[in-house]
């Protein structure tokens, strides 16, 4: 029987980060992974994350927006194409070897840093002594292994709809959305969170008529409402996209002429028929299967690890990070966390502000957030203040053929120390970065209103709305 000093269970984002660390620092590594490659004949290494969600969407939304760019944008530029046509297989083929890349890129990490990868399911088979035996069933084939320290990072999974099953053919999940082959003439999405926006928006733009039914009244509730209801009128104003609020959905059906969907929505009654419809009301915690009851590993009522602060489980030297615990799911969030847990084992002081941590959704314009939002301020009773600042005028947004969307900076009306910072426009999933680093070195809006930002750029955006929170913009 094998023994290590720290066994991962999980290779995404959160995982292969961990033990990347952990083989770092000195420790005797070994990661469990069950993933397999698209076809189901290889491992895969990287999760939802690299293989079904972050990167192979954003190569969809890229070759998406070229295609959009090349209809509707070019001419503008002096730029003159004949019959555009588009190719979904061809999207879909090179989103896929970005897929493999990557993938591999994990493999040859783990060689390189000496990490042991484990092919199978993990879960928790007991103990002995002071270590932890991790099963490892490589579909049926099962082998045990033995650590000292367990990290557990097995992410997350879709979150059912009870209507009715994913069949990843007609009735989709992310995965299946990732791997259309062909355009859907009449494309329903059920949630209008990151996945559903996202999606929706890469299948507009080459062609589909896009419905997104969102059950909560609110439009992106998680997000300033400032900036979600700018982004809600360019999505459905000027993009064309369908979004109804405050859904709800009576019945499911899969049938002859595609999937029939029966909803309430604005108090009337409605049934509409789409080609393709895609599930996307958000994910739940991948814990099934993990065997926790064989040593006593806690879990809340929702399914999540409890954990502390720290990602200490209640079990001695058991940790668990990423989408299976609390906080945001966020592949950015279970890195570091993986990274502060591999440096605790090690008898470090790491420190993680879930204050800063920011997001993003990549929708065309970008949409992205660091703090609290203006919302969250009233509500906790905090004097603020606040500048914002647009792209219209912005000299390089203009010359991208960008310039819709909005900066903002909300301040501490005493100290003028940042408390949150959100923007809708171009790039700001880069933007956002400056923000964040900001709220981490506890900047004032006057830091970043006194710092040179190189013109013409995109940044100077957010060097004038901290000047407006201090009724100072030059611009505007």
């Amino acid at each position: 029987m094998s023994q290590f000093d720290v066994v991962v269970i999980g290779a995404g984002p959160g995982g292969y980060i961990a033990a990347i660390r952990a083989a770092q620092l000195g420790f005797k590594t070994a990661c469990v992974d069950a993933g397999l490659n698209k076809a189901g004949d290889a491992p895969a290494l990287g999760g939802t994350c690299l293989n079904v969600g972050c990167i192979p969407s954003k190569a969809l939304l890229q070759s998406s927006e070229h295609f959009h760019a090349a209809q509707h944008d070019f001419a503008e530029h002096g730029i003159t194409v004949g019959e555009v046509k588009f190719d979904a297989a061809k999207m879909i083929e090179r989103k896929d070897a970005i897929v493999t890349k990557l993938t591999g890129g994990i493999k040859f990490l783990f060689q390189k840093n000496k990490v042991e990868s484990l092919f199978g399911k993990g879960s928790f088979k007991g103990k002995n002594g002071d270590l932890y035996q991790i099963e490892v069933d490589n579909h049926g084939e099962k082998s045990v292994v033995e650590a000292k320290y367990v990290i557990v990072a097995t992410g997350s999974v879709p979150r059912p709809l009870p209507l009715i099953d994913i069949d990843n053919v007609n009735v989709l999940d992310n995965e299946g959305a990732l791997n259309l082959i062909e355009v859907p003439k009449k494309l329903g999405v059920i949630g209008s969170g990151v996945i559903g926006l996202e999606m929706g928006s890469v299948w507009k733009r080459v062609g589909s008529e896009v419905t997104i039914l969102e059950a909560m009244p609110t439009f992106l509730a998680a997000a300033d409402q400032q900036i979600a209801k700018e982004a809600l009128k360019i999505f459905t104003k000027e993009q064309g996209l369908a979004i109804e609020l405050g859904v709800k959905i009576s019945e499911i059906k899969n049938t002859d002429n595609g999937v029939s969907v029966s909803y309430e929505a604005g108090g009337a009654q409605k049934t509409e028929t789409f080609d393709k419809l895609i599930i996307s009301i958000g994910r739940v915690p991948n814990t099934d299967g993990l065997n926790a009851e064989a040593v006593g590993l806690e879990k809340d009522e929702r399914g999540f690890v409890k954990v502390d602060d720290e990602c200490r489980t209640n079990l001695a030297n058991v940790w668990a990070i990423g989408d299976v615990v609390r906080g945001p799911m966020l592949a950015h969030k279970a890195s570091d966390e993986g990274v502060a847990v591999a440096e605790r084992i090690a008898g470090q002081k790491p420190h993680i502000d879930f204050n800063s941590i920011p997001f993003v959704i990549y929708t065309d314009p970008e949409i992205a957030w660091v703090g609290q939002t203006e919302e969250q301020l009233k509500e906790a009773g905090i004097a603020y203040k606040k500048g914002t600042s647009g792209f219209g005028a912005n000299g390089r947004a203009l010359g991208l053929g960008k310039a819709k969307g909005t900066v903002k900076v909300l301040a501490d009306a005493q100290t003028d120390r940042i408390l949150g910072i959100h923007m809708i426009g171009p790039m700001v999933s880069e933007l956002v970065a400056e923000g964040v680093m900001s709220m981490e070195f506890k900047a004032s809006s006057e830091d970043i209103a006194r710092i040179v930002h190189a013109h013409p750029t995109l940044s100077e955006v957010l060097h004038e709305a901290s000047l407006a929170a201090d009724k100072r913009a030059l611009h505007g």
